[in-house]
């Protein structure tokens, strides 16, 4: 829920304005001053503020305040009002970053809709930013395998409650869409989600960026800084590659889950802030714990939900509508045509072994649709692909060159074909026996059947993965 800070010297103005506010299911702070209107706002960050120009004894000016306000965090709109307003005024208000001015005695309904729009720009100011920021984050899990299946059941019942999420699994394999996606069916949808890749800032950094610094002696030449916990109040912060946070700052974040408050770094004050915290890691934490290197309290504050994401090979049967989403995207982000992939080509991708998962899967899909240009509609064939993609993928495909199958009775070589190539295209489907057989054309049964008589076991089926 917004929430708003009114900055007035007047009681009864500051009460009127509250009132009109919170009957709108509004949060509110008040200051009469305007120390105590600068200390609330870098206390916490408000979703909006409502100013007044003239504040009686106090050493600034609501102009003073907005410069100020606008200088630490100028995505904040400011509603400025005054009860002795003129033209330059107002012009004033707005060259140093006002979103509106009102004239008092005002009527509630003009400054509910005046606050409404202000929030709306604010809002779409921010998810513009975070959509040039992240051009191409995923927001959704592709596929219908079973291990993808579960996972979305698993995050719709983990979204609503405001549990704190552990992600594990190996890079590249989704963890910050499924963090994305717990984010969008929570309750804190609405508001902002912040990443921090702990894996990529040195070690010195991280503290910088988790708490943010305080503005120096000279505020215009050392500004207050805001760090991710308080971007992220009011929505979701992803700490991405949690093992590789520093120990002593691990200690940090241990009292930040249990007070929602910490001190910018030279800072002497206690921000709050309300924040739902999701961490991820591809390395084993508990290992990490044994080794001394991550914090056991920590690894249990945040794991009150662990959820795993699977790697791609442990769900191949959904590589050919990953890659059909990412050719497509490929396609309208640099204007080509639109392509398919081949049947040999699909085969291809899903028996190898994808190391970078979907995010390697999705680069093999844009360098496809750069490095082999074509006609709309004209498919990508096995050896479009590159290298270590299609320089193995036939081994596992076709027939074994080694069996000199003309050598052999008509029953045993069809046996050894049969076996090859079933044994491939069981590795294609991730060892789903019923997949596998809707693609061979066989009844679910005879293909029990036929795997039996072959010798094919479950370790042929998985193992040759």
């Amino acid at each position: 829920m917004s929430e708003i800070l009114i900055i007035d010297d007047e009681p009864d103005i500051r009460l009127l304005i509250d009132a009109i506010l919170r009957d709108e299911g509004y949060t509110t702070r008040n200051a009469g001053t305007s120390d105590d209107a600068v200390a609330a706002f870098r206390d916490r960050k408000p979703s909006m503020v409502v100013l007044d120009v003239w504040l009686q004894n106090s050493p600034l000016d609501g102009i003073g305040i907005l410069q100020i306000m606008k200088a630490e965090a100028p995505e904040v709109p400011v509603v400025m009002i005054s009860g002795h307003g003129t033209i330059e005024m107002a012009v004033n208000a707005i060259q140093f970053g006002a979103y509106d001015f009102i004239e008092k005695p005002f009527k509630s309904d003009r400054l509910l809709l005046i606050i409404q729009r202000a929030l709306e720009a604010a809002k779409l100011a921010s998810e513009n930013a975070e959509l040039r920021l992240r051009v191409g984050a995923n927001s959704e899990l592709t596929g219908s395998s079973a291990a993808i299946t579960g996972l979305r059941h698993a995050i719709e019942k983990v979204a609503p409650t405001g549990s704190r999420v552990l992600l594990s699994g190996a890079a590249g394999a989704g963890k910050e869409v499924v963090a994305r996606m717990i984010h969008a069916q929570s309750k804190r949808a609405d508001g902002p989600f912040v990443v921090l890749n702990c894996a990529i800032l040195a070690p010195e950094r991280v503290e910088v960026e988790l708490f943010g610094t305080e503005a120096g002696a000279d505020p215009n030449a050392q500004p207050r800084r805001a760090g991710v916990l308080e971007r992220a109040h009011g929505g979701t912060l992803l700490l991405d590659e949690i093992a590789d946070m520093p120990l002593e700052t691990q200690g940090k974040i241990v009292r930040v889950l249990q007070d929602q408050s910490f001190e910018r770094i030279g800072g002497s004050t206690r921000v709050k802030v309300d924040l739902r915290i999701i961490a991820s890691s591809a390395r084993d934490l508990q290992a990490a714990i044994a080794a001394g290197r991550f914090r056991q309290d920590l690894y249990y504050r945040l794991a009150v939900v662990p959820l795993r994401v699977p790697s791609l090979r442990e769900r191949r049967e959904d590589i050919p509508e990953l890659a059909a989403l990412f050719l497509k995207r490929a396609a309208e982000t640099s204007g080509l045509p639109p392509r398919v992939l081949s049947s040999e080509a699909l085969a291809a991708l899903q028996v190898h072994d994808w190391p970078g998962n979907v995010r390697q899967l999705r680069n093999v899909m844009d360098w496809l649709m750069i490095m082999h240009p074509g006609e709309a509609g004209e498919a990508f064939r096995a050896d479009h692909l590159p290298v270590e993609i299609g320089a193995h993928a036939p081994r596992a495909l076709a027939i074994d060159p080694l069996a000199d199958i003309m050598a052999l009775p008509l029953r045993e070589a069809r046996d050894v074909f049969e076996t090859q190539y079933l044994q491939a295209q069981l590795l294609r489907f991730g060892g789903n026996i019923s997949r596998t057989a809707n693609f061979v054309g066989m009844e679910r049964s005879a293909l029990h059947r036929k795997l039996k008589q072959l010798g094919i076991g479950a370790e042929d089926r998985a193992g040759t993965g």
